[in-house]
C-alpha cells in the first residue's frame, strides 16, 4: 500500500493571501438587526484599511451598488472610495469592482492607469457580471441575458489587457472596439504583475470559462471545500484549453467568527441568523435566485443557498470559518490545499474582529503552512 502523500497544488509555496470586504455600503456585511460595530464613513474606513494591513490583509474589495438593495440604503461609489483608500494606505492593494455596461472600459482603463500611477501599482479592478437588474433599468441601460452579460464582460476583460499592454490597442467586438490607440501613461509594470490585476466573480459554467480564458484572479462564493474544488479544476480545464495553464489564481468568499471558544463563536452566527431581517434577506433572495435560473444549464450563485445562507450575501458562512483561531486555522488549510491562493473575509465588527484575525489566527495558519510544506 502507497504511503505517499497527495501533492501539493501548484503556488502552495506561496503565502496563502487575504482580502477583506470594504465596508462601503451602510447595513454591515450581514443581513441582520444584530448589532453591527462596522461603519461605512470615510474615517471609519480609513481606520479600517490601515488597521488591516499591519494584520495581513494584502488587498480589499471595494464594493458597488447604485441603489439600495438588502438593506443597503447607502452606497459610496466603488472606483472613487478605492482610490481614497489606497492614497490612505501603504501596501494595500485595492480592488474597484466595476459593471460593464455601467462603464466605457476605455474611460475606466484610463481611470485605473491613473490610479495605479499614483499609489505605485496598487490599483486593481474585480469585473461585475451584473445580477440586480433594477441597477441597469433604472438608469436607462439595457438588461441583457446572463450569457450575453458574461459575452460582454469577457470582451470587457480583453479590452482593459489589451489597452494596458498595447502601445497600438486593436479590438474588434460585438459590444467593444479599439482602433490603435496608445494609453499614455499606462499602469506600472511589476515583478509581480504586467497589468493592474483583473479579478472577476460568478459560480456559473459561464462565470468558469470567462475566468479560464481571460481573468488572472476568480472569486468564488462561499462553499466547502469539495465544492470549491470542483470550481477550480473547471476554471484550470478551460485555461489549459486556451494556453493559460497555471495563469488563474483563485479567491474564496468567507465570513469569519473567531472567538475564544466555538460555542461562543456559534452562539453569534445563531444570532445572527435569529434576527435576520427577513424581509430584506427574502427580497435579496428572490432578486439573486433569477441569476442562476437565466444561465443555459440553471447552475450559477446562489441556486442552492438556503435562507441562513443567504444573510451573509456571498454565502459566506458556508465556507465554515466559525470557531476558534485552531479551527479556523486548519479550516483555512483545507482550502488552501484545494488550490485556494486568496480568502476574501467579511466581519460582524470589522476594527475588532480584523486585529483579533491577526493577533490569534493568522500566525497559526503561518505556522500550518511552514510545517505542510516540510512535509514535502
Amino acid at each position: 500500500m502507497s504511503t505517499s502523500l497527495p501533492p501539493l497544488p501548484p503556488r502552495f509555496h506561496e503565502p496563502l493571501r487575504f482580502a477583506y470586504w470594504v465596508p462601503n455600503v451602510s447595513g454591515g456585511l450581514v443581513v441582520s438587526k444584530i448589532e453591527q460595530r462596522t461603519d461605512w464613513s470615510y474615517d471609519y474606513n480609513v481606520r479600517l484599511a490601515r488597521l488591516a494591513e499591519q494584520n495581513g490583509f494584502e488587498y480589499a474589495l471595494s464594493q458597488v451598488r447604485y441603489i439600495a438593495s438588502y438593506g443597503a440604503a447607502y452606497q459610496h461609489e466603488s472606483t472613487s472610495f478605492s482610490l481614497a483608500l489606497l492614497l490612505a494606505t501603504e501596501r494595500l492593494k485595492v480592488i474597484a469592482a466595476v459593471h460593464p455596461g455601467l462603464w466605457q472600459p476605455g474611460v475606466l482603463a484610463k481611470w485605473i492607469a491613473t490610479a495605479d500611477q499614483i499609489t505605485g501599482g496598487r490599483a486593481a479592478v474585480n469585473v461585475v457580471s451584473g445580477w440586480f437588474k433594477d441597477e441597469f433599468t433604472k438608469l436607462g441601460e439595457p438588461w441583457l441575458e446572463h450569457g450575453e452579460r458574461y459575452r460582454r464582460s469577457e470582451e470587457f476583460i480583453r479590452y482593459l489587457r489589451e489597452i494596458w499592454t498595447s502601445d497600438h490597442a486593436e479590438l474588434n467586438g460585438d459590444f467593444y472596439r479599439l482602433h490603435d490607440f496608445d494609453l499614455k501613461p499606462k499602469p506600472v509594470v511589476t515583478d509581480e504583475r504586467p497589468h493592474p490585476e483583473i479579478f472577476q466573480g460568478g459560480n456559473s459554467t459561464d462565470a468558469r470559462g470567462m475566468a479560464g480564458r481571460v481573468s488572472d484572479w476568480y472569486f468564488a462564493n462561499g462553499n466547502t471545500p469539495e465544492g470549491i474544488a470542483e470550481q477550480i479544476r473547471d476554471v484550470n480545464d478551460v485555461a489549459a484549453v486556451h494556453g493559460r495553464a497555471g495563469a488563474v489564481r483563485f479567491g474564496v468568499n468567507g465570513f469569519l467568527i473567531g472567538r475564544d471558544t466555538e460555542a461562543e463563536a456559534r452562539d453569534v452566527l445563531r444570532e445572527i441568523v435569529d434576527k435576520a431581517d427577513r424581509e430584506a434577506v427574502e427580497g435579496f433572495g428572490s432578486a439573486v435566485k433569477q441569476a442562476g435560473q437565466a444561465t443555459g444549464d440553471k447552475k450559477g450563485m446562489w441556486q442552492d443557498s438556503e435562507f441562513a445562507d443567504l444573510v451573509q450575501y456571498n454565502d459566506g458562512f458556508r465556507t465554515g470559518l466559525i470557531g476558534t483561531p485552531e479551527q479556523i486555522a486548519h479550516r483555512i488549510l483545507e482550502y488552501k490545499r484545494r488550490g485556494v491562493n486568496l480568502l476574501l473575509l467579511g466581519f460582524l465588527h470589522y476594527l475588532e474582529d480584523v486585529e483579533y484575525f491577526g493577533r490569534e489566527i493568522l500566525p497559526l495558519v503561518r505556522e500550518l503552512e511552514a510545517a505542510e510544506l516540510e512535509r514535502v
